[in-house]
């Protein structure tokens, strides 16, 4: 069966691979990691010593302008002082362990949970790129039409819309289009063609649902005689889902 939807052209490279964003360096985090180091181990009046040597250095770079606002810095004197007062509760001879102080492992906690989020939104991102990867291959190949679709190609569809500096494309609009009407693929469960209402745009949406009626009006109607139907969703998406809604009330 012939198709309007593949676009011939050159081979366009696959996208590069998606790297881990660098995280920022977190001066403060860093501050208190080094004054908890120290202060393992240590004792009250330990501590408070510790607690002295800081102000007395907050009050000297207080006089430079550069060192004023140090971020580091002023993490360190606050996490000296938050650990005097930790242990001026407990008994005289208890010496500060951050595996026992409840704020280092509430820390320790959140950080590992947003190290794990981080690491689940490249795999995705990366799971995404390898599907558009596919998809261009597929739609170079002419084979597009033939694929049926499968859960998060979606966000494939926009993986591919910016690669291409947001040109819209048309071939994989009409391929979901005709994927969603046609119940194909992942679209079989109502769940995910209810999910697909807010991740495909208002064209795309349109342009299914008139298929849909169409197809229902005219049993058995081949694709290439409904090629019209995206020109219209892409023109005129409100006067296109007016339409479909319109033909839902003709009875056959």
């Amino acid at each position: 069966m012939s198709t309007s939807w593949t676009r011939p052209g050159a081979r366009r490279p696959l996208a590069a691979r998606v790297a881990a964003p660098r995280e920022p360096v977190d001066q403060a985090r860093i501050g208190r990691r080094v004054v908890r180091r120290r202060a393992k181990g240590m004792t009250a009046a330990d501590v408070a010593a510790a607690l002295e040597d800081a102000r007395f250095d907050a009050r000297q770079d207080s006089r430079h302008e550069h060192l004023s606002d140090d971020e580091r810095s002023r993490a360190e004197l606050a996490e000296w002082e938050r650990i005097d007062q930790l242990l001026a509760a407990e008994a005289p001879d208890t010496v500060y362990n951050p595996d026992t102080d409840d704020v280092v492992q509430e820390e320790l906690a959140a950080e590992a949970a947003a190290a794990a989020a981080r690491e689940a939104e490249l795999r995705e991102a990366q799971r995404i790129a390898a599907r558009a990867d596919e998809l261009q291959a597929l739609r170079e190949l002419g084979t597009l039409e033939q694929t049926e679709p499968r859960d998060g190609d979606e966000a494939a569809r926009d993986e591919l819309t910016r690669r291409a500096g947001g040109y819209v494309q048309a071939d994989v609009d009409a391929w979901l289009a005709h994927a969603l009407a046609a119940h194909l693929g992942h679209y079989r469960d109502p769940a995910a063609r209810e999910t697909a209402a807010g991740l495909l745009t208002p064209p795309v949406l349109a342009h299914a649902a008139l298929l849909t009626e169409l197809a229902r009006l005219v049993p058995g109607v081949d694709v290439d005689q409904l090629a019209f139907t995206a020109r219209l969703a892409t023109t005129e998406p409100e006067a296109v889902g007016a339409l479909a809604v319109l033909l839902a009330r003709v009875r056959p």
